[in-house]
């Protein structure tokens, strides 16, 4: 489904100190950015950012970048990444397959990636954001050792990802085709909704191991 079109968000974004629309230009001055040496983990499809600024405010030692290519809906994130003011979070409107723009090598140490678009005709599964083909771009700024972290409630694309991470070089150190809440879950806001709708959540992290 096609999106309206949301005229103010682009102006808007362009006045929020914590939205980048042009993230290339802090690509080696992220760590200025931040005033910290501290690791870097990322968002990828952040949407609404919810789950970025919860992330943020539980880890003060962390800093994190929320990424969205949809302007009309990270606009929503943009405010409330800077209702939350926080020093170690800001957003970024931009694209998975240009995270070589954004960020040197080695750079990154944790990607998040929660309930993206699956894909599911077999001649869309390259746009998937856990495809091999956008593994191999994350690869480039991943710090060896790195993880991803993904989320979905879509089975199909659950499936391919345990076949695309091994593909792609990564070590599967985490599966689970039914994954539990407890007390330290961050529960997005797609997330809310297929769990109300009794839709079961898979969960998959995995490492890179460093140049292969």
């Amino acid at each position: 489904m096609r999106l309206r079109k949301k005229h103010f968000a682009i102006p808007e974004m362009e006045v929020n100190p914590y939205i980048f629309l042009r993230p290339e230009e802090l690509k080696g001055k992220w760590q200025d950015q931040f005033k910290n040496k501290r690791p870097i983990h990322l968002e990828i499809g952040a949407g609404r950012g919810g789950f970025a600024v919860e992330l943020a405010r539980r880890n003060p030692h962390i800093n994190y970048l929320a990424m969205d290519m949809e302007s009309n809906v990270f606009v929503y994130a943009g405010r409330r990444i800077q209702e939350a003011g926080l020093e170690n979070l800001y957003g970024i409107l931009g694209h998975g397959e240009n995270l070589e723009e954004y960020f040197q090598a080695e750079q990154i140490e944790r990607i998040y990636i929660n309930f993206c678009n699956p894909w599911p005709k077999p001649r869309q599964h390259k746009r998937r954001l856990i495809h091999p083909r956008l593994l191999e771009v994350y690869k480039k700024v991943l710090k060896p050792g790195a993880e991803i972290q993904v989320k979905t409630d879509d089975l199909g694309l659950y499936e391919a990802g345990l076949e695309y991470f091994p593909e792609a070089g990564f070590e599967i150190l985490e599966s689970c085709s039914d994954l539990g809440l407890n007390e330290d879950s961050i529960v997005t806001d797609y997330e809310k909704k297929w769990r109300g709708q009794g839709i079961k959540i898979k969960y998959i992290r995995a490492r890179f191991p460093g140049k292969i």
